[in-house]
This record gives C-alpha cells, structure tokens and sequence, in this order.
C-alpha cells in the first residue's frame, strides 16, 4: 500500500510568505522619514485671560499631534531674546508659530529670518495661527508675504470680534478633509496683503464682503504655508472642527498623508484647561469688562 506524502511545502509557502509581507509592511514603515517639527510660542502680551494663550494653544497642538508617528514635535518658549532660535530652525523641516506680530517676529533677528529663509529653500513647512500673521509696522509685510503668502501690517490692519460662519471656499482641499463650514465666535484678522497663487480655504462675511480667514500655499520654489487668523479665543480649541483644521494644515504643510476621513481629533478636555479651568465657549461676554489694547 502506498501513501501520499503531505505537501509540506504548501502548507508551508502560505504562512511564510504572509510573514515576509508582514515584515516588509514595516520595515517600510519604519523608513518613513521623521519630519522634525518646530512649535514656538510665547506669553500672552496683556490680553484678557483665555486670548492670545498661545502657550497652552501650542501644548494642545503638541498633544493633537502625539499619534502621528511621523511627527518629532518640539515645543518651545520663543519668548525673546530667542537666541537658540536660528540653530533649531535649521534642525527643523517645519515650523508653527503662535507668537506677537509674527510677521515682525519672524524679521527683527537677521539671523532667524535668514534661517526661516533656508527653511522654505529646502521645502521645509511655514504655519502661522492668529497673531502670528502680521505685525504692527507696513516694514514687515513684504517679509512675510514671501514666506507665508499672506499676512496683514501697517495703518490698513483690520480686525473685528463677531459671530461668523467660516465658509470653506475649497472644499476638495485635503486640509478641509472631514471639515464642513464652521460656525465660530471669534476674532478675524481681514484686508490681508495677499499673494496672487495662494489658495483660500475659509472665508469669513464682514461688512458685506467674503473676507479670507485661512489659506494654504504651494510655494514656487518648493514647500507649504498655510495660515489660519482664528484662534483668538484659547476656548475655540474645544470645537473639534478647529483641532481637526489645525492638525491637517500642519499635516498638509508637512507633506504627510492626511486620512481619508479626517484626522481624529478627540482630546482629553483636561488637555484644554488653562489653570486647572476650562475656560466657556467663547462669546459676546468673553471679554466684557476687559480693555482692549489700544493698537493691534
């Protein structure tokens, strides 16, 4: 009697092979280059409490971004003098400033501006969120607008505090993924100088017109800006739209995938105290009683 010999060798091949495909998935994936992210924040400039808290904003950001494992995010205190400043920047493939007129900011140290210049030579990625566009004096527009695409300074600054409804003005842009139109209390910067090829991603209506309040910029040379002028009110990270908007521009300006149904987003709402509080929602109320600066 004779007998069939089993066929080790397929029973074999089939584990083996979804092993080597296992295998080669990660090792694939631990290629994937680490983008070094720079976050700089500083103090509050004598807002009220719960604005311009771009501190606890950039530790929230931070925390956001912990998941992605292609993120190396280091926050830093760009509280001046920033001498460190040019050196971590020329470590850095990206950066996101939540700073005081960063337009100004970005040019009052020779050397910083040049090492943010080197930064957008090499395609690195340029983010600025509120107060870090634009300045005070009209000295600083041209600078920024050749780094970031858009910004706002001089005697033709505008701003106003209102209940808006952010507009997506590009809906298939992959930063707007997962992101309807907005409905916001908050503080929009408007009457931006702006380049020509910059894509506007929300609109915000003021005084009758479609006033641009976020956009994102292929830049000629290489590499990506994107700009938000919202974020005035630290309560405004609460809204998941806003972290999901924020998160995907940085992801965007990265260069990194964004998911196809957007970045999840949920966050521990200890992660948004400022103090051990949870500041309200903001509104009509949110700066009752408090004076606003002079000149902004």
């Amino acid at each position: 009697m004779k007998f069939a010999l089993p066929h080790f060798s397929r029973v074999i091949a089939l584990p083996s092979l979804a092993l080597l495909m296992f295998l080669a998935f990660h090792r694939a994936a631990a290629a994937e280059p680490v983008k070094r992210l720079l976050i700089v924040a500083q103090k509050t400039d004598g807002h009220p409490a719960t604005t311009h808290e771009f501190i606890p904003g950039a530790k929230v950001l931070a925390e956001l971004l912990k998941p992605n494992k292609n993120i190396q995010a280091t926050l830093v205190n760009a509280d001046e003098p920033w001498k460190d400043g040019p050196a971590a920047i020329d470590k850095a493939d990206g950066i996101v400033m939540l700073v005081m007129q960063g337009a100004q900011w970005m040019q009052t140290d020779p050397e910083r501006h040049a090492a943010l210049k080197r930064l957008a030579g090499r395609g690195g990625a340029i983010v600025a969120l509120h107060w870090s566009v634009g300045a005070k004096d009209a000295q600083f527009i041209q600078g920024q607008l050749d780094l970031l695409g858009a910004t706002r300074g001089g005697p033709q600054r505008k701003y106003i505090v209102l209940a808006t409804e952010l507009k997506r003005v590009a809906p298939s842009h992959p930063i707007l993924t997962g992101i309807g139109d907005i409905k916001v209390y908050d503080e929009i910067y408007y009457s931006l100088d702006r380049r020509p090829d910059i894509q506007p991603l929300f609109t915000s209506r003021i005084d009758g017109k479609d006033e641009m309040a976020a956009w994102a910029w292929e830049r000629p040379g290489g590499g990506r800006s994107f700009g938000f002028v919202g974020l005035h009110f630290h309560s405004n990270w609460q809204l998941p739209a806003y972290r999901r908007f924020v998160v995907q521009g940085v992801l965007w300006s990265l260069q990194l995938p964004i998911p196809a149904d957007g970045v999840p987003v949920e966050l521990d709402s200890k992660k948004l105290e400022i103090d051990g509080v949870l500041p309200p929602p903001a509104g009509p109320d949110s700066e009752k009683n408090s004076k606003k600066p002079a000149a902004k």
